[in-house]
């Protein structure tokens, strides 16, 4: 098992996911950022909602972060000439600016991400505490550490800045 996360490294990550966030509104999706780091804890892979630019429901931040990081290890594996199915996310670190909804809390299971460490919580459709907790399902075959509430007011007010010019 790699190391545990400490916070500034959280804080760091934030920062890297915050920025993918931004690049989000260039598409006019809401801003929310997700970075994978691998096990090594450098960056895997990013993504950023991108449900306007594709046409497509799914394309949530950590979906297209996790879809990549995949295709990113399945590479890295072919390159050292060893063999991965791309879709254990074992050891890695999911970091997002907004607590994953249910569909992603699906597909952070799915994938064995171990790690999750978000900044806003979203109290309307959370999936890791706040109107479930998928991550922490202990019925389910694989639980998540989740690291919440990392640089919040960044994050949060750059979701309600959007929404103020989206409504008003």
């Amino acid at each position: 098992m790699g190391m545990i996360p400490h916070d500034a490294d959280h804080e760091h990550w934030m920062g890297l996911a915050l920025a993918e966030a931004r690049e989000a509104l260039r598409t006019e999706d809401v801003p929310i950022g997700a970075v994978l780091l691998g096990p090594d804890g450098a960056v895997l892979a990013t993504g950023r909602n991108e449900r306007e630019a594709l046409g497509d429901p799914t394309a949530h931040a950590e979906v297209v972060a996790i879809r990549a990081g995949a295709e990113a290890l399945r590479r890295r594996m072919a390159d050292d000439g060893g063999e991965s199915d791309g879709w254990r996310l074992e050891d890695c670190t999911l970091v997002v600016t907004l607590e994953p909804c249910a569909m992603c809390a699906g597909a952070i299971v799915l994938s064995r991400i171990p790690r999750v460490v978000f900044g806003a919580w979203d109290e309307k459709a959370g999936a890791a505490g706040s109107v479930f907790d998928i991550l922490r399902e202990r019925r389910l075959n694989h639980w998540v550490e989740v690291y919440p509430g990392i640089r919040e007011d960044e994050c949060a007010a750059l979701l309600r800045d959007f929404f103020a010019r989206h409504r008003g």
